[in-house]
């Protein structure tokens, strides 16, 4: 396995640190002491800890894609179960942080007022890119008669992206996977059906 550069360290343990201590938590005296690489490093390699954490906020993206294009826009399964697998890969995703670290967009989102306009015009960018795919798999379920033919996809991706964001938020605090669970038991019990 070849050894890591100073900046693929970086990015890749600064990555842990931002999820974890979140943007303003996180120094950029963490990020290098996480790394393990002296401090000069750091701004060797980036203009500042923003230009850092949008690399790393776009590192984390193109995962999320990945997951995307396997879950939800995947249309060789069933809509719904499309669904249902991205949840569990973002549970699966939490589980590894036993629920400590949460979802870095949303995280960060949190912290928009520290954050600088074209960071936020980022992330507003990336919410509507999933809100897309989501939309993208209800509108297959509503074709496919899996949902009421009064649903509005876009209106209910929206809500159920924004519910499991909170659902995501309220694991952090409990530590704990059951409010992820109730939010996928009243989604798929309730809200879808």
């Amino acid at each position: 396995m070849p050894k890591l550069s100073h900046r693929d360290r970086l990015l890749q343990k600064g990555f842990k640190v931002v999820l974890c201590q979140g943007y303003s938590g996180a120094s950029v005296r963490d990020i290098v002491r996480a790394a393990g690489v002296p401090q000069g490093s750091f701004t060797n390699h980036f203009a500042s800890k923003e230009a850092f954490t949008k690399e790393v906020l776009e590192g984390y993206f193109a995962m999320v894609r990945s997951n995307i294009q396997k879950t939800l826009r995947n249309d060789n399964l069933p809509p719904l179960r499309r669904l249902r697998t991205w949840f569990d890969v973002q549970i699966a995703f939490l589980k590894k942080s036993r629920f400590r670290s949460g979802c870095l967009i949303g995280n960060l989102c949190i912290e928009a007022g520290d954050l600088s306009q074209p960071m936020r015009r980022r992330l507003a960018q990336m919410i509507r890119e999933i809100d897309g795919s989501i939309i993208y798999c209800l509108k297959a379920a509503a074709a496919a008669r899996q949902l009421p033919a009064s649903a509005n996809p876009r209106e209910l991706a929206r809500f159920l992206h924004s519910s499991w964001h909170g659902a995501i938020l309220q694991s952090k605090v409990d530590r704990s996977i059951e409010p992820l669970m109730r939010f996928t038991r009243m989604t798929f019990r309730h809200v879808l059906n």
